[in-house]
């Protein structure tokens, strides 16, 4: 498996183990994202510390990810991106659409950060 999921009541962190994100993993990590979509998981936060490389497929499954998350009023958030998946994002111009943080414990501390201040919005 060139995933692992550890799930918390606000969040679900979807660790990619694969050195490649290519077209030979991106349908399953797409896969992946649905199920937890359909799970009613809002917020995931796509850990990619060892992944070294991306294509076009499996940035199509990352923006798949991002939508449905969006979809269901959470957030997709990019933790870990090594340099040659950083660069690739960036020429493709998607680093404006996508949050990206450099760590996981980053991306939890954004996560809260968002949560608080909606729920503030919502409040005024």
């Amino acid at each position: 498996m060139n995933f692992s999921t550890e799930k918390t009541e606000h969040y679900t962190i979807l660790k990619v183990t694969a050195d490649k994100l290519d077209s030979t993993v991106a349908p399953d990590l797409k896969s992946e994202l649905l199920l937890l979509n359909k799970d009613g998981v809002q917020n995931i936060i796509l850990d990619l510390t060892e992944t070294r490389y991306c294509d076009s497929s499996g940035l199509s499954s990352v923006l798949v990810g991002n939508r449905l998350c969006k979809n269901g009023n959470g957030m997709l958030i990019l933790a870990g991106l090594q340099p040659g998946v950083k660069k690739l994002i960036t020429i493709s111009q998607l680093d404006p659409v996508l949050t990206i943080v450099p760590t996981v414990s980053e991306a939890i501390d954004y996560l809260f950060m968002a949560s608080i201040e909606k729920d503030l919005n919502e409040n005024d």
